[in-house]
């Protein structure tokens, strides 16, 4: 008969699950079946939410946002994860515990959840992005239920390139409700800003795009944006440097004509108060 004692002294505390749980380095970043992107839009797209996702009232330092990366989300089933077109997070720092580049996003590694995602419609994804088509149960959940059920997403977006409809959700008492457009935006003043959609020209593709707005209705440019606009505006500064400059020189000129028809009329223009 073996004997088990009660009592077995532990001469080190037990380590922290996030210790112990398998980390991004441990976790597989990609999917053999799930082979690159599907088209142009989905690189696009989300490199524009990318480019303008600049909350007015965090640090930029602890923004992160991150598009088609694996998002693992219970420590459950560690192995499951959803891949979301975008998403962006507040309070984290764009790099790894502050060192790495992120092969994934592991939830139970990281200080937050995900602030924002969003979907974007394709045919074969479309019932399961709106949460008409429920997963199995013996399958891992569908997006709809883990954004909702599982990390409580606060804004859940999804937009369709094929009929341009955009559709947001916030959680209200555990579960989502349709957001009400204003302007045709969706306000999130937790971050003062609002997401919408904007008729342009982003990498030479004129059409309708999904981008960040300020709560007012401003478009937070992109870098590229902000360049060609400091361009244009030194443009205008030195046109309008030259052009006070030439007013100075003209104004100079008709003193000076002034002056010498004083001086015709025997009148010295020095001695004129």
């Amino acid at each position: 008969m073996t004997y088990f004692p009660s009592f077995i002294p532990q001469s080190d505390p037990p380590l922290p699950p996030w210790e112990t749980l398998p980390t991004m380095y441990d976790l597989p970043s990609d999917n053999p079946e799930e082979p690159g992107l599907p088209d142009d839009f989905h690189f696009l797209q989300p490199l524009l939410l990318y480019l303008t996702f600049q909350p007015i009232n965090w640090n930029p330092e602890l923004v992160y946002s991150a598009a088609d990366l694996n998002l693992y989300y219970t420590i459950e089933h560690p192995l499951w994860y959803k891949r979301p077109d975008w998403f962006g997070v507040v309070g984290v720092q764009k790099l790894y515990k502050g060192q790495d580049l992120r092969l994934s996003y592991v939830t139970w590694q990281e200080p937050a959840n995900p602030f924002v995602i969003v979907e974007l419609l394709s045919p074969g994804t479309e019932e399961e992005d709106l949460g008409i088509k429920k997963s199995a149960t013996d399958k891992p959940p569908s997006k709809w239920e883990v954004y909702e059920q599982i990390l409580r997403i606060p804004y859940y977006v999804v937009f369709s390139r094929y009929t341009n409809e955009l559709q947001a959700f916030q959680l209200v008492g555990g579960h989502y409700e349709p957001m009400n457009l204003t302007e045709g935006r969706i306000l999130m003043p937790e971050i003062d800003l609002s997401l919408g959609l904007w008729q342009g020209s982003f990498r030479d593709v004129e059409r309708l795009w999904l981008r960040w707005f300020t709560l007012a209705g401003e478009l937070i440019p992109a870098p590229t944006e902000e360049a060609v606009a400091a361009s244009q505006r030194a443009i205008i500064a030195e046109q309008e440097a030259a052009q006070a400059k030439q007013e100075a020189a003209q104004a100079k000129q008709k003193a000076e004509k002034l002056a010498e028809r004083l001086r015709q009329l025997g009148v010295n223009p020095d001695e004129i108060d």
